[in-house]
């Protein structure tokens, strides 16, 4: 057991809820440990009001020793031991010292209790999340750092690596491998060669866990900010063709347009260009996978026609295997359907083909125009440039349109000579 850095003794001072709390475990003979994330937060600096914490304490004894410590309770399942409290507006869980495996073929893991925490952390799934603060019950007690995976010098190493072989842990829980790609997009953490090579063994395995939580570990990775290289580590393991096997087919095909890259190597760069907004990532991604199926040459020239239509079909039939949300399927779907459409206004538009376009997108508008935007990943600079431009004037174009439109609003439908013609008045104040 290592002592706890001193910077971050104020996380369990006297008067806090962990402290609060690991006295109430303590009168009943149980110490009480801030675990997994929380811990890799506060080592990181990156501290949040929301904690996680773990004991020896079953499920039941938990609940009755947190009730009237708690503003309200919750269950997490019915066997995953973990009791929430919430108090003056934060989330406070508290987890029986577990283990849990998938078993072959099934997509709920069975839990078992174990009685040490160096138990509990040898089953977590990655070192810089098995470690463990023993929380001070009384004044004089020190909080001890337990860490018997060093998980603080893969912390210091940025280093992804799991506590016990990556095929015992990926095998635990096959989402891990998943997980593995979305700690690289939100900590810029570097996988271990090993998990790497475990993923690329084991991720059939993935087909095991419920599409609901593959998505919500997808979703993480997306907005994360290194979300380019957890991308490539998604389709270098095989991982990627697993769940999105759209996109990992998106590398047997060469864009004309792009020539230095790849659709693939092109899709994601658009992706690391957007901003972290789920929906937008999400179509930057799929913007271009109907590309395969419209790939045609004729006297050698390649061509991709009505891409963005089949594009989108695909990007629906995908998101909606994965489960998620009508509203992101239609947004999505939208924009990849769309995502075109501004490469015309070069053709020149009318002011109604201008209202046309802000009409079909709709609430998208703003993300698909970002959208268009980087999309452009050609090293011509001057072709760039144009794009660029075509982009500006096309927001503009809708700027002033929306400006027009709103004078218009304010205007009455008659002025005042149609109101003297209609009732035979002459100019004054009746007017």
């Amino acid at each position: 057991m290592t002592r706890l850095p001193a910077r971050l003794a104020p996380l369990l001072a006297a008067g806090t809820p962990a402290r609060d709390l690991a006295a109430r475990f303590s009168a009943a003979g149980h110490d009480l440990y801030l675990v997994g994330g929380s811990v890799r937060d506060a080592l990181l600096d990156r501290r949040g009001e929301d904690l996680d914490f773990t004991t020896g304490a079953r499920p039941d004894e938990i609940r009755e020793l947190v009730d009237g410590w708690a503003d309200d309770l919750y269950l997490v399942g019915a066997t995953f031991g973990t009791v929430g409290a919430i108090r003056d507006g934060h989330v406070y869980e508290i987890t029986t010292f577990r283990s849990e495996v998938y078993r072959n073929h099934s997509r709920k893991p069975h839990v078992t209790f174990s009685d040490t925490v160096e138990e509990d952390l040898s089953r977590r799934d990655f070192t810089i999340n098995a470690m463990a603060i023993r929380v001070p019950s009384a004044d004089g007690d020190a909080p001890v750092l337990v860490d018997p995976h060093q998980g603080t010098a893969d912390l210091a190493a940025r280093l992804l690596r799991t506590p016990l072989d990556p095929a015992i842990s990926f095998g635990d829980d096959p989402l891990r491998m998943l997980r593995l790609f979305r700690f690289v997009s939100t900590l810029g953490f570097e996988p271990d060669l090993a998990a790497v090579e475990a993923v690329a063994h084991m991720r059939a395995r993935l087909g095991i866990v419920s599409a609901e939580r593959v998505q919500a570990e997808f979703d993480r990775l997306l907005r994360g900010e290194a979300v380019g290289a957890a991308l490539w580590g998604l389709v270098r393991s095989g991982l990627a063709a697993e769940f999105i096997p759209e996109i990992t087919a998106l590398a047997l095909h060469h864009d004309p347009h792009h020539r230095h890259k790849d659709v693939l190597a092109h899709s994601i760069a658009v992706t690391e260009k957007t901003s972290p907004r789920l929906e937008l990532r999400l179509a930057a991604l799929f913007h271009d996978v109907g590309k395969p199926d419209t790939r045609r040459i004729d006297d050698g020239v390649v061509s991709f026609h009505h891409h963005e239509v089949v594009g989108a079909r695909m990007t629906r039939d995908r998101l909606k295997a994965l489960k998620y949300p009508n509203k992101v399927i239609d947004s999505v779907s939208r924009l990849v359907f769309l995502h075109m459409r501004p490469h015309t206004y070069k053709m020149g538009w009318t002011d109604s083909a201008v209202r046309r376009y802000v009409r079909d997108a709709g609430p998208l508008l703003e993300d698909l125009n970002e959208l268009v935007r980087c999309d452009v990943t050609t090293r011509n600079q001057k072709r760039a440039r144009a794009i660029e431009r075509r982009i500006d004037e096309l927001e503009e174009r809708i700027a002033v349109l929306r400006r027009q439109e709103e004078l218009d609003a304010l205007r009455p439908p008659i002025d005042g000579h149609q109101v003297m013609a209609h009732l035979g008045l002459q100019p004054g104040r009746e007017v």
